[in-house]
């Protein structure tokens, strides 16, 4: 029997891995941004109006 052509699994498998590479990227950024949105509704609901962060200059 005639062996598969090992180059075109190579290629699929690279394409998979780089799918799944930026699938775990949008989700670790997702969650970043659904934790920062909870901590603000949690401080607007708790009737604070400073909720903002306020980011300091770098010295």
């Amino acid at each position: 029997m005639d062996e598969p052509d090992q180059g075109g699994n190579r290629h699929t498998a690279l394409a998979g891995l780089a799918i799944a590479v930026v699938l775990l990227v949008v989700g670790v950024w997702l969650a970043h941004e659904l934790t920062a949105a909870s901590k603000m509704q949690d401080c607007l609901m708790s009737g604070r109006t400073n909720c903002n962060t306020i980011e300091t200059p770098a010295q």
